[in-house]
Order: C-alpha cells, then structure tokens, then sequence
C-alpha cells in the first residue's frame, strides 16, 4: 500500500521557489531545499523527481504569483498609465531584501535560459503573459486618451518588460531605490513622448 504524502505540497513549492530564489539554481543543493521544505529525500524524489524537476515546478508557482499580482496592480488604478507607474515604483520601493532578490524570472533568464530549453519555454510563456497584460494596459491608456493613439501596443509592452527587468536586475546588482525611481520618471516620460 502507498504511503499518504505528509506534506502541503504548494507549500514545499513556495519555500523551494524561495531557495532558488535567493540562491540560483547551481548554488542551491538538493540539502537546502530538504531543510527548507521540511521533507524527506525521498518524498522530494517521489513527488517531483529531481532537483530539476521541482524549480520548474517553482518557475511555475512564481509565473502564477507574480502575473496574478502583476495583473492585480494593473487593474486597481483608475488611471492606465498610473497602473504602469505604480507597478515599476513598486520595484524600488520594496524592501531592501525584495530588491536583493530580484526577479525569479530575470535570475533563471541569467543562469539558465541559454542551456536549457525547458527553463527557456517556461520563461517564454511567463513573459507572453506578462506581455499581454501590458499591453492590454497600453490600449486601455489610449481608449482613455492616456496615450497617443499611434503608439504600438506591442512595441510599448515589450519596451515595459525590459524596463521591468532592468530595474530588477539593477535592484539586485545595488542601485540606490532614487537612482531607480529615476529611471521610472524617465521610462514614463518616454512612453507618454510618443
């Protein structure tokens, strides 16, 4: 008879996602995420397979997390163009541990993406999401007369995704948070210059 699993098993998820998370992926040891998900070895194998197996799972429980956020911050304002800047200012606004941490996505995007093809579709369909709610934004900006009608959506939303990324990775790497709020003043000036 199969054993019951002991454990919540999007909890064990959530806490390896935080391993990788603040260590990478080459760095982070089969031990550190035993200790952080506070199971076995082999429950870790049973339910996930391999170390490789449970970061997609964890690439996976932060696309879902950070869209639905993403998402929520975009719908909240009254004003699209308020939505967007809200969100970039969250980035240097957040404690000094969230900006250390930087971006799961951006972080897997350094180490991994160019080597394994698994990591690279997951990052790509986070992104596409990422994407499509931007640009959705960037058309609701120009319905509300925000924004010149002429802009692409496309070109504007991708421009947002690599803004968004910079400022993580800069985040990460130690920019001051106002040399950060800086550039989203500049970032937003930009899009609303077209």
């Amino acid at each position: 008879m199969a054993r019951t699993k002991e454990f919540d098993r999007d909890e064990a998820v959530r806490r390896a996602m935080q391993v990788f998370w603040e260590q990478g992926y080459e760095a982070t040891s089969t031990d550190d995420l035993l200790r952080a998900m506070g199971i076995g070895r082999q429950s870790m194998y049973d339910t996930f397979g391999d170390k490789h197996g449970l970061y997609l799972e964890a690439l996976r429980a932060y696309q879902a997390e950070y869209s639905a956020n993403l998402v929520e911050c975009l719908r909240s304002h009254p004003s699209p163009l308020g939505a967007i800047r809200e969100y970039l200012l969250s980035i240097p606004n957040g404690t000094q541990k969230v900006r250390a941490r930087g971006c799961l996505f951006v972080n897997a995007t350094a180490e991994l993406a160019h080597v394994d093809t698994e990591v690279a579709t997951l990052l790509k369909t986070g992104g596409a999401l990422g994407q499509g709610a931007l640009e959705r934004v960037v058309k609701d900006a120009q319905r509300k007369g925000e924004l010149n009608p002429r802009v692409d959506p496309g070109v504007a939303a991708s421009f947002l995704l690599a803004t968004i990324g910079g400022l993580r990775l800069s985040a990460k790497a130690g920019t001051p948070p106002d040399a950060l709020r800086d550039v989203v003043d500049f970032a937003m000036a930009g899009l609303r210059a077209q």
